[in-house]
């Protein structure tokens, strides 16, 4: 008897739970519609966006070098300061913050180039947005000549 009260119960929760999911997934998803076509319409935007999101990465990639090199500068400082056994340990710390040091810098030079090129491709783009309608209305016009002899 216990077995089906607990299955039971299992079957209303789930059914009370996915219910509220769906009502709370339509309800989140009621703003996307119209915001995608927004986004979409202006020339380039996925290009901007990746640029956007690549630069704010380097942002915070060099806030966590400036912490890095902070931390490199200070152990340093501790390392000949400490006498002894801490000394030995302060080593390691140093050793180990300049390990972090250069693998941040390493990600760093990286999202430096991925901003370059992200800059580049949204160049890119934007010049064929802007050369794009010129060709069009030069395409018209050459139609409009051989139009014009056939007559």
């Amino acid at each position: 008897m216990s077995n089906l009260r607990t299955g039971i119960g299992a079957a209303v929760a789930t059914i009370a739970l996915t219910t509220g999911g769906i009502a709370f997934a339509a309800g989140a998803n009621a703003d996307k519609p119209a915001a995608k076509p927004a986004a979409s319409s202006a020339p380039c935007a996925q290009q901007q966006k990746q640029l956007d999101r690549a630069q704010a990465k380097l942002d915070d990639l060099t806030a966590k070098f400036e912490k890095k090199a902070a931390k490199v500068k200070k152990d340093k400082k501790a390392v000949a300061a400490t006498k002894g056994s801490a000394k030995a340990q302060a080593k390691k710390a140093l050793k180990a913050a300049k390990i972090k040091k250069v693998h941040v810098k390493k990600a760093k030079k990286a999202q430096v180039q991925r901003v370059a090129h992200a800059t580049t491709r949204l160049n890119k783009c934007l010049a064929k947005s802007s050369s794009t309608p010129a060709p069009t209305s030069s395409a018209t016009a050459t139609t409009s000549p051989s139009t014009s002899a056939s007559a």
